[in-house]
């Protein structure tokens, strides 16, 4: 998961002193985003796009305000009244900050939050800092992931794929979400079919319904599938590449996985996902379907 979740650049940033709840900071310059702010955010993530991939797509499918994000899009601006940062603060918190004081901003901020955040993700070591900062000694995260980056573009080398592979259909809706369910259960040690049943099949229907879904069948059974996550002009962020037990090892998965980088390189600059620094067999596939390794995010799980 990418940006899944925080984004912040590769600068390096001075050591930051966990801020203690009895200290006030002035948040003047942090406010909740708007549809008179769409250009300025667009402009402002556009330069960072794979980084910021998850946040951009968000915006463009749901609007800068919707519950579909299961957050809520703020800003920290400058004396300028430019912006230097912005943040998706909820569910899975996203956080492009371009400043030392943005991120603080933002991490106060996220203490605020009604919604429950479930996970943060960045750069590096930005996500454990961000954390240092929003939970002030007051907890631990449940889980800390560490995961590479992968992505291509063009030149990409075509490969032959002899399987079918299709966008998924409606009636596909069951075995794609349990597949899915496996995928997120591996990386994160909870099962959504059993956390938010209702909520995590709508969310897979509603993928389904946006075309976002590649599948291989072999009969009735799922063979393959990838889901588009996030959707930006440039780019392509994937998750969810579930290849069926009775067909790993026999390069299935580097087949179709590169026959979907084809298809989707035809409308986007580039495709990139997310594994676990652990999952070397996937590491190997991936680079076997044309995509490199270039970077690494980290996840907390809360």
């Amino acid at each position: 998961m990418l940006n899944a979740y925080v984004a912040a650049t590769p600068e390096v940033y001075p050591i930051i002193e966990p801020a203690s709840a009895s200290i006030a900071y002035d948040l003047s310059n942090l406010r909740s985003l708007n549809a008179d702010d769409l250009e300025a955010v667009t402009e402002f993530l556009a330069k960072r796009p794979v980084h910021t991939v998850v946040m951009s797509s968000f915006i463009a499918d749901n609007g800068i305000e919707s519950e579909l994000n299961r957050g809520i899009f703020y800003g920290y601006f400058d004396e300028k009244c430019e912006l230097e940062g912005v943040a998706l603060i909820g569910h899975s918190t996203l956080i492009e900050a371009r400043s030392d004081r943005s991120l603080r901003a933002f991490a106060l901020k996220a203490r605020e939050s009604r919604i429950p955040i479930n996970l943060i993700m960045s750069d590096d070591d930005v996500a454990e800092r961000f954390f240092e900062l929003y939970a002030i000694g007051q907890m631990t995260p449940r889980l800390k992931c560490t995961e590479l980056l992968f992505q291509t573009d063009f030149p990409f080398p075509v490969q032959k794929c002899e399987w079918h592979l299709r966008e998924a259909r409606p009636e596909n809706l069951d075995q794609v979400a349990r597949a899915q369910a496996e995928v997120a259960f591996i990386e994160s040690g909870v099962d959504p079919m059993s956390r938010d049943r209702e909520g995590f099949l709508k969310r897979c229907a509603r993928r389904i319904e946006q075309r976002r879904v590649f599948v291989v069948f072999d009969g009735d059974q799922l063979v393959f599938k990838a889901d588009i996550i996030a959707e930006a002009s440039d780019v392509i962020y994937l998750e969810g590449v579930y290849v069926a037990p009775g067909f790993r090892g026999r390069g299935v998965g580097t087949a179709c996985l590169s026959e979907v980088c084809r298809q989707l390189l035809g409308r986007a600059m580039y495709v990139c996902l997310l594994s676990n620094v652990e999952a070397k067999h996937a590491h190997r596939s991936f680079a076997n379907a044309g995509l490199r390794n270039t970077g690494k995010c980290t996840t907390l799980f809360l």
